[in-house]
């Protein structure tokens, strides 16, 4: 996939917004399976179960009105070569996928999972394991910066757009930016992780 070469922040340990503009924009080039109905889910998560890392993160619609709130929409989980996602108000949180959720042998990275995985539970409840805080990983190896992008920035080179952040994720048919989008952000939490694995 999306080779990651030496870049000119790469020994940073912080980044300014200014910088992040300087480099190119990165997105996942893999196969993106969206996943839409209740009988799709069973065939999905035998084929993620047999991974031992995947990348992770949720996508809700976004309130503008005080008071107003949405259930997550999304579920993005993702290898370096595939990334699959849930649309969960048409499959809601079905047994299979809690037990991928709860299971400690697959390593689940992303950034900022704690109010992903409240978000989930209030779908259905179940007891998360194998979840990796990216956020408190690159703390622990000595970096000054916590959210994905900066991350992503610094540790892979890239620039992740957001244009499709804010977007309508119930939406009936999801636009080819908000696949995409989704598909990047759990695929470049996987990216993260294994750069940070691999500083000392």
């Amino acid at each position: 996939m999306n080779p990651v070469t030496a870049h000119p922040f790469a020994e940073r340990t912080n980044i300014k917004p200014e910088e992040i503009l300087t480099l190119p924009y990165g997105s996942f080039r893999g196969k993106i399976t969206l996943v839409q109905k209740p009988s799709d889910v069973k065939k999905a998560v035998n084929q993620i179960s047999a991974q031992p890392l995947l990348g992770f993160d949720t996508e809700t619609r976004p309130s503008f009105k005080k008071g107003q709130t949405f259930k997550v929409a999304i579920l993005q989980l993702a290898t370096a070569e595939q990334a699959w996602l849930f649309r969960l108000h048409h499959t809601g949180l079905p047994p299979e996928l809690q037990e991928l959720l709860q299971d400690h042998s697959t390593i689940k990275c992303g950034v900022a999972i704690r109010d992903d995985l409240k978000a989930l539970q209030k779908v259905s409840p179940f007891e998360p394991g194998g979840f990796v805080e990216l956020a408190a990983l690159s703390k622990q190896k000595g970096l000054e910066v916590e959210g994905l992008r900066k991350l992503a920035a610094i540790l892979l080179g890239i620039r992740i757009s957001k244009s499709a952040q804010t977007t309508n994720w119930e939406s009936k048919i999801l636009t080819s930016k908000q696949i995409e989008y989704a598909a990047t952000d759990a695929w470049a939490c996987l990216e993260i992780y294994r750069k940070l694995q691999e500083r000392p």
